[in-house]
């Protein structure tokens, strides 16, 4: 008998998340009429994605696994086991996230509720490097469909 409190992830298609190592992810729903799209991201145990500070209104669900929270200087700030619900502002504070002792899965939806920015990217002098718009992952999320 499988477990009831388990997720399955093996019907969900999987790419890596562009430009970010350790990370991957299915984007679900593009609403182009009130600029909100659903993703799910997927973060490597053990590991931290890039520096980077959220430029949109988001909130986040942890379907799976612990999602870790850093500071830029690697600090540990948060800890999100499976099902925690938050929700976000944009902040200038950059910071890191990751999986704990397992993968993570943590639902995003994203609500820039304009073709905005809703990630900057960053370097190590806190410099934008790149940024991610909501067209961006519109784009992103045809490319991927072409792809499988």
């Amino acid at each position: 008998m499988s477990n009831l409190y388990s997720f399955d992830e093996s019907n969900i298609n999987w790419s890596p998340m562009p430009d970010v190592e350790h990370a991957w992810i299915s984007i679900l729903d593009v609403d182009d009429t009130a600029k909100i799209i659903d993703i799910l991201l997927k973060f490597s145990a053990n590991e931290k994605i890039v520096l980077h500070r959220h430029a949109s209104v988001f909130n986040t669900f942890v379907v799976k696994g612990e999602h870790r929270i850093y500071n830029p200087d690697g600090e540990l700030t948060d800890v999100r086991p499976a099902g925690t619900y938050k929700n976000g502002l944009p902040d200038i504070e950059p910071h890191r996230e990751g999986g704990g002792e397992e993968d993570v899965i943590i639902l995003f939806s994203l609500r820039p509720y304009s073709n905005g920015m809703i990630y900057e990217i960053l370097d190590e002098n806190h410099e934008v490097a790149s940024t991610m718009t909501f067209d961006d992952l519109k784009d992103l999320k045809t490319v991927l469909e072409s792809d499988s």
